[in-house]
């Protein structure tokens, strides 16, 4: 099979949750006020997921200041999916820590994962059902055929 033969290639979908990053790697030194613009987090909110252990541990400059990294952005924009989709924050939580326990952890990430996709597949046909039943309100009023 040639190159251009190949399977096709996943794209990594957690790497493009936030726009490409502000700067190359290796100058990927953000504050907490950089990084508070760049995702739309407050300073205290992202300080919040350090405390909590949802954010992995955040170098800091000589004087003490958080410096994150493209990876960290990488991560906040996975975890700002995860947001929107209502995983409860002590499911991402323990998340970060399978992942920071290493590759072991890989089936048991898998099945949370797996069976939040299912609760979120459940919510997409709940609301689903919702926007039908607003069409057919607004149709309804559109059409002025009475009140409903």
């Amino acid at each position: 099979m040639s190159v251009v033969e190949s399977a096709p290639v996943r794209r990594d979908l957690c790497a493009s949750a936030l726009p490409e990053h502000p700067r190359p790697a290796g100058q990927d030194a953000y504050t907490i006020s950089e990084v508070s613009a760049w995702t739309g987090l407050t300073a205290h909110t992202l300080r919040w997921y350090e405390r909590i252990g949802l954010m992995p541990d955040v170098d800091r400059s000589h004087t003490g200041q958080r410096r994150y990294t493209n990876r960290d952005l990488d991560w906040l924009g996975f975890v700002g999916k995860l947001r929107l989709t209502g995983m409860p924050v002590a499911d991402m939580v323990r998340y970060a820590g399978m992942v920071r326990a290493g590759d072991h952890t890989f089936a048991e990430r898998r099945e949370l994962l797996a069976a939040h996709r299912e609760d979120v597949r459940q919510r997409i046909t709940e609301l689903q059902d919702t926007l039908d039943v607003l069409d057919y309100k607004i149709d309804l009023y559109t059409g002025g055929r009475g009140t409903a």
